[in-house]
């Protein structure tokens, strides 16, 4: 990759990058993107439900609802070795 910034944003970069003991900017900048993408994809990826909707999730898992006529037709519609 390669980014155009300005010399004061890279200034600031280069000071971040020494003093996390990055062995360059490169590194610090990998390193600093990989942890926030991870985080981000962390965030997204889990589901917070609130005491109330957790308990209705257990309870339709513990009593599902009786399957209606397009689930029927599309589990029908499956391959058989699926």
């Amino acid at each position: 990759m390669s980014f155009r910034i300005k010399p004061a944003d890279k200034a600031v970069i280069l000071r971040a990058t020494q003093l996390a003991g990055a062995s360059g900017i490169t590194d610090f900048v990998l390193r600093t993107v990989l942890e926030a993408s991870r985080a981000i994809i962390a965030h997204n990826d889990k589901i917070i439900l609130s005491e109330r909707d957790g308990m209705r999730v257990l309870a339709a898992l513990e009593n599902p609802p009786a399957p209606n006529a397009k689930l029927i037709a599309a589990a029908k519609a499956l391959p058989a070795d699926l």
